[in-house]
């Protein structure tokens, strides 16, 4: 025993120094005060943590709420879901930046369930309810795991012109959905009020002077401090309901297969494409967050990540929610916040775990407005649109490249702007191209093997 773990902690220390190796690599436009193997002080970790949670938490919760609503749950169904989907998110989290033997890219990588799975998961829930999903999501996560060993053929189709234009289209996709934050959120009756879009501006602009200013722990964690402000700000104002947060439990204990589940091929159906567009999204969002890291991403560290994906996308089928994928809106925080140490990333996982015990704390986080969450997003989605112009601005700009990065850019911010124009087409299809990210990054794959140079 003794000796298969001391193979174990050797394997980990020799992955440990082949990251430390690769640092510094794509780091020349920004100068990091943590790198991803350097580990802040404790106070500091929760800190950071807590800022990566504030940035991926709508994102977190919505999809088990638009899903609930979608199949008529009751509240009490829809809250334990809730709960189930941070806890598994905050799994998913720590095992991808912890890393456990071949399993997690060990870097700053946050997990949560995606809206890629609304679909499928209305799909099946519609016929075979809860059960149906769990399986299906179970099942599918196979996929990601399988396809984690055939990355490394995979990665040589994403050289520095697929990979600038791939993270570019990342933050330019992302950017309206902060700007509906900052307006109210989508079909709010205030959508676009002026006390609204003051308080996203406040926020920006409070960030932004804090991030650019200051020092130290002040700028490193501006974006939580700007919306800790701005949520202060909006509770004098009517903003904030804190009924919800009354009426939610202390604690809340997640079953596993409390629901039951229903293994069913007929169910994995609708899942299979939703599972490829998270995968080619995982890829690109992990190559975005080596590249804001500082380090060189490759085949290994890429593999890991996306076998973490399938790993954690089994879990939270096992503890009753939906499946988890990488969250591309926190690759923002990395560059703002010049921190890519994965440590911070396994405290979020953590506390996302902590949370998921604790309806009544993250019921205080989700009732956040969204005009606080839209001053700080659009900072960060605008800042990874800048890391994949920056990539870009090393390559070549010759005919054939600038038609691969217009037409990948064009076709994902179309399809992200007016998604009905893939509503004729079969849902197979229709999901695959659903993101405007798998969209331009499939796009940019096959033109960059399609067009020849000259």
């Amino acid at each position: 025993m003794i000796e298969k773990n001391q193979i174990i902690h050797g394997r980990e220390d020799e992955m440990e120094q082949k990251i430390q190796e690769k640092s510094d690599i794509y780091n020349e436009g920004i100068e990091l005060m943590y790198g991803i193997s350097d580990k802040p002080k404790l106070s500091l970790q929760i800190l950071l943590g807590l800022q990566h949670i504030f940035a991926a938490f709508g994102g977190i919760i919505v999809v088990p709420l638009v899903i609930s609503s979608a199949l008529g749950f009751d509240a009490k169904t829809s809250t334990a879901l809730m709960s189930a989907t941070i806890l598994a998110a905050g799994i998913a989290t720590f095992i991808q930046a912890k890393g456990i033997g071949p399993i997690g890219s060990r870097v700053a990588c946050i997990m949560g369930t995606d809206f890629t799975f609304v679909s499928p998961a209305i799909s099946v829930g519609s016929i075979a309810g809860l059960p149906g999903i769990f399986g299906a999501t179970i099942l599918g996560a196979l996929i990601e795991v399988i396809l984690s060993f055939f990355i490394k053929p995979l990665m040589k189709l994403f050289p520095p012109l697929v990979t600038g234009t791939v993270v570019c289209i990342i933050g330019l996709t992302l950017i309206p959905v902060s700007i509906d934050w900052a307006a109210g959120g989508t079909g709010a009756a205030d959508y676009g009020s002026v006390l609204n879009i003051s308080i996203a501006l406040f926020v920006m602009i409070f960030t932004l002077l804090l991030n650019h200013y200051a020092k130290g722990i002040t700028s490193t964690a501006s974006i939580l401090i700007g919306m800790v402000f701005g949520y202060i700000i909006c509770i004098p104002l009517g903003m904030v309901d804190f009924s919800v947060v009354k009426e939610a439990s202390w604690i809340s204990i997640p079953k596993i297969f409390g629901y039951g589940i229903d293994f069913n091929l007929k169910y994995l159906i609708p899942f299979i494409p939703a599972y490829l567009v998270a995968t080619i999204e995982t890829v690109g969002c992990l190559k975005a967050i080596c590249q804001v890291s500082g380090i060189k991403d490759d085949d290994e560290i890429i593999g890991r990540g996306v076998l973490s994906d399938g790993v954690g996308s089994m879990i939270a089928g096992a503890v009753g929610t939906f499946p988890n994928t990488s969250f591309s809106q926190n690759v923002g925080v990395i560059p703002l916040t010049k921190v890519a140490s994965r440590y911070v990333a396994i405290m979020a996982g953590i506390i996302l775990i902590i949370l998921g015990f604790l309806p009544k704390f993250a019921a205080l986080i989700n009732i956040m407005p969204q005009p606080v969450l839209g001053g700080g997003g659009i900072v960060m989605f605008g800042t990874v649109a800048a890391a994949g112009i920056q990539t870009l601005s090393k390559v070549k700009i010759t005919n054939r490249n600038l038609l691969i990065i217009a037409s990948s850019i064009g076709l994902g911010l179309g399809v992200t702007f007016r998604p009905e124009i893939l509503s004729s087409l079969p849902i197979g299809i229709s999901m695959i191209f659903s993101s405007g990210i798998s969209t331009g990054t499939i796009t940019a794959l096959v033109l960059n093997i399609v067009l020849k140079e000259k």
